[in-house]
């Protein structure tokens, strides 16, 4: 009887392991940098602008099984910004604007994530530029394609609540209060 109920607590324990296994198979832990953007809209004068910053680090734990279990920490190098004119790239940079000599990095930290359904989720978390925080939401998809995924959205801010464009250019008359960012990750799941 003993060597029965050793056997059965065995066979459970291995199940049991994986499953586990199989679980944490489909956790995605690293972002492909290069194959990644993240890119921003905004209206200057009446006319829409593109911009996009080339410089991030990422640290991220998701299972689309399991979205609630999941964080992501994004650290943006804000002097990584390109705005389409060398003109443009060195003014926003200053005190006024980004002020990136005081604050090199804009960074997302989450803290919850929801599914939404359908391959759609939404994260909420804090957002820190130049110094101010803010709680926002962002909705994603999260499209997997074996052991990588796509993943797709946008948070919509303004940009006085983080102080940039200072002093006449808080005016939104010239440069639109609100920005939309964009983000499109290729999400690598965790080796076996």
């Amino acid at each position: 009887m003993k060597t029965g109920t050793l056997r059965n607590f065995a066979t459970a324990a291995a199940l049991s392991l994986a499953t586990i296994t199989a679980a944490s198979a489909a956790e995605f832990t690293a972002i492909d940098k290069a194959a990644s953007r993240f890119t921003f809209q905004y209206t200057q004068m009446g006319v829409g602008m593109d911009g996009k910053f080339d410089r991030f680090a990422a640290n991220i734990r998701f299972d689309p099984a399991h979205p609630e279990a999941g964080r992501a920490a994004f650290d943006i190098e804000v002097a990584s910004i390109d705005t389409g004119s060398t003109e443009g790239n060195e003014e926003v940079k200053t005190r006024t604007w980004f002020n990136t000599a005081a604050h090199p990095l804009a960074r997302f930290e989450s803290t919850a994530f929801k599914a939404l359904g359908d391959k759609r989720y939404e994260v909420a978390g804090k957002l820190t530029i130049k110094g101010q925080t803010r709680n926002v939401t962002a909705p994603f998809t999260f499209e997997a394609q074996g052991t990588a995924a796509t993943v797709k959205g946008s948070l919509k801010l303004k940009r006085n609540d983080f102080a940039i464009g200072e002093g006449e250019w808080a005016d939104t008359t010239i440069v639109a209060n609100e920005i939309q960012i964009n983000f499109q990750l290729r999400a690598l799941q965790a080796a076996p």
